[in-house]
């Protein structure tokens, strides 16, 4: 560790290890940024960022019973490369190469960053599990490095946070009795019959989640001038740039790929920052959750009247009850069903040429609890469909634009997944930096063509930006 910070351990929690030894639950942030920025500078700006912020200092350790803990103690360096830019979309097959990198969670902190050089302009490229993050938290993140890339005369404030708890939740949403009895019993089972996973097994799977699954990245790059039209046209429309997002890229995805059961569900995530006792203003960490919106687009009314029943259907489901879901249940159940599930769907990927293919792939064929509960989340086959989209949007971020003798041109940002992407057919994120919207769309073909996501591209976009 190359700060001297004081020593700090805590179990990771429930809905923290929800991600625990997930593939594919990489949260990403691109900064690109104009004027130069080297190697020397980034490492500099990084040791601050560790200083201020206790998740980038810490690695994963075991104790005696197998439960995991955040600590401080012997933790090795975070890695930081730099790559040399060629284009303005080098950075997708640069993240789509680094993506497949298993994190090191018993040796350093869960987080990469990737610099694509150039003297006039680079994208900071920073990979961050969602164990330890969300995507607020890497905006913060992006803006944070840039003030110290900025000014090196800058020393950053440690910031204090809580994790979210049972004992952090609003008290609405507190599981009632027979809830925690049925949790309890569902607990006692699964201590019957636990299997413990290493970093060995989550390398295997991996390896072989990637081997199967190609994520594909369409970026959408708005101007300035397009972001404020299509602000103004939402507040003339009396919709939030949300509401319009989610009912374009929803209702494209209906009308070009026809009316399967899955499609009219949307996941739109929500900041829970404000909701918990303990709000964690701009600290790093996962505080993160989100409802399911059920909503078919009526081809037969105009884009903005459907906007607007998006709106209003959104609205209502904004309440805590809503929006925290199931975390209650994830904060009470023992958490290492929550990374048995992975487990279970991928272990039969896992090639039987590796080392852990006997214990995976009998693990993935046992039937037992954590069966049951992909039965009940209808997710207990990959060929199974939960969502036609997902969509997180940071929204606009009052960030400065100019750093020093940098400047911010637009942050970009790829959300990440609690589940296989295979699931859902579309995953959207978005985020409004420097005046600019940022889009991106993450698919994989095993789910939907790039010619059909292509379509719904164009299609989403003539809404959003019509006259």
């Amino acid at each position: 560790m190359t700060t001297q910070t004081p020593q700090y351990e805590r179990k990771v929690t429930g809905a923290e290890r929800f991600f625990s030894h997930s593939p594919f639950s990489t949260v990403t942030m691109v900064a690109r940024i104009t004027g130069q920025v080297s190697a020397e500078m980034l490492q500099q700006a990084v040791m601050k960022l560790q200083q201020q912020h206790v998740l980038l200092q810490v690695r994963i350790k075991y104790d005696q019973h197998e439960e995991p803990w955040f600590t401080t103690e012997g933790v090795q360096e975070i890695p930081i490369e730099v790559v040399p830019r060629h284009s303005k979309d080098d950075w997708i097959k640069i993240h789509a190469e680094a993506s497949k990198i298993p994190y090191e969670f018993e040796a350093r902190p869960a987080i990469r960053f990737i610099l694509v050089q150039s003297p006039e302009i680079s994208e900071l490229i920073i990979l961050c599990h969602h164990i330890i993050c969300d995507g607020l938290s890497l905006a913060y993140l992006a803006r944070d490095i840039l003030v110290y890339l900025g000014d090196f005369t800058i020393y950053p404030e440690p910031l204090a946070i809580t994790p979210v708890t049972v004992d952090t939740l609003p008290s609405e949403v507190v599981p009632s009795g027979l809830v925690k009895f049925f949790i309890n019993r569902i607990n006692q089972k699964w201590a019957a019959e636990i299997v413990h996973f290493d970093q060995d097994d989550y390398e295997a799977l991996t390896e072989a989640y990637w081997d199967s699954y190609q994520h594909e990245i369409v970026s959408i790059e708005l101007s300035a001038e397009e972001t404020a039209k299509l602000v103004a046209r939402c507040r003339a429309e009396q919709v939030t740039v949300n509401s319009a997002l989610t009912a374009a890229f929803s209702g494209a995805l209906g009308l070009e790929t026809g009316g399967a059961p899955h499609r009219p569900k949307t996941a739109i995530a929500v900041s829970v920052r404000e909701r918990v006792t303990n709000p964690p203003g701009e600290g790093l960490g996962f505080y993160a959750q989100g409802f399911e919106l059920h909503q078919k687009f009526n081809s037969k009314r105009g884009f903005w009247d459907n906007a607007r029943v998006y709106h209003q259907k959104i609205k209502a489901n904004a309440a805590n009850k809503k929006v925290f879901n199931n975390l209650p249940n994830f904060l009470l159940m023992d958490s290492n069903i929550y990374e048995a599930l992975n487990f279970k769907k991928l272990g039969a990927l896992v090639s039987p040429q590796s080392p852990q293919y006997q214990k995976l792939f009998e693990f993935s064929q046992r039937d037992d609890v954590v069966v049951k509960l992909l039965q009940r989340a209808k997710m207990a086959s990959l060929e199974s469909k939960m969502l036609g989209s997902a969509i997180t949007n940071l929204g606009r971020m009052d960030f400065p634009t100019n750093y020093g003798a940098l400047e911010l041109d637009r942050l970009i940002m790829q959300p990440g997944g609690a589940f296989p992407l295979v699931h859902v057919d579309m995953v959207i994120g978005a985020v409004t930096a420097a005046g600019k919207l940022s889009l991106v769309i993450e698919y994989t073909q095993a789910a939907v063509d790039s010619a059909t996501i292509e379509k719904i591209k164009s299609k989403a976009l003539n809404f959003l930006l019509e006259e």
